[in-house]
């Protein structure tokens, strides 16, 4: 009996522990080529007006600065409201996999449901994506 507590209690040890180095490890926001990015389109939650970003130079510059970005996570659930919605769309005509379709609450907070990521490596470039939407 007190064989099987202790692999128990183990296997539960090793899964608490993987969980937390899983939780907090840097991952990159993105790695996309920015000549495959077709159109961001940007989706602003304050003002309720959409853009779609096709000027080469200005998807550079996004595209650039999220790809150097690493984040964390912590939990979302429950939270409405956002600042910024980004879709992102491939030469061919696709939505980019992954961190697609995600939002850009400030210069260091993202969500993607069901986390919310705070930049730990770089800042985002948040004036300029508000000064092409507006």
């Amino acid at each position: 009996m007190k064989k099987k507590a202790s692999i128990l209690l183990a296997g539960v040890l090793i899964l608490i522990l993987g969980a937390a180095a899983w939780y907090n490890a840097p991952i990159d926001l993105m790695n996309l080529d920015p000549n495959e990015v077709m159109e961001i389109v940007v989706f602003n939650g304050n003002s309720g007006n959409g853009t779609h970003i096709e000027d080469k130079e200005q998807i550079q510059h996004i595209i650039d600065n999220l790809n150097d970005i690493e984040k964390r996570a912590k939990p979302s659930v429950g939270y409405m409201g956002y600042r910024f919605k980004m879709t992102i769309y491939l030469s061919n005509g696709n939505e980019a996999d992954d961190w697609n379709n995600f939002i850009i609450n400030s210069a260091d907070t993202i969500r993607k449901d069901p986390f919310f990521y705070s930049v730990t490596k770089g800042k985002i470039d948040y004036s300029y994506i508000e000064s092409i939407v507006a």
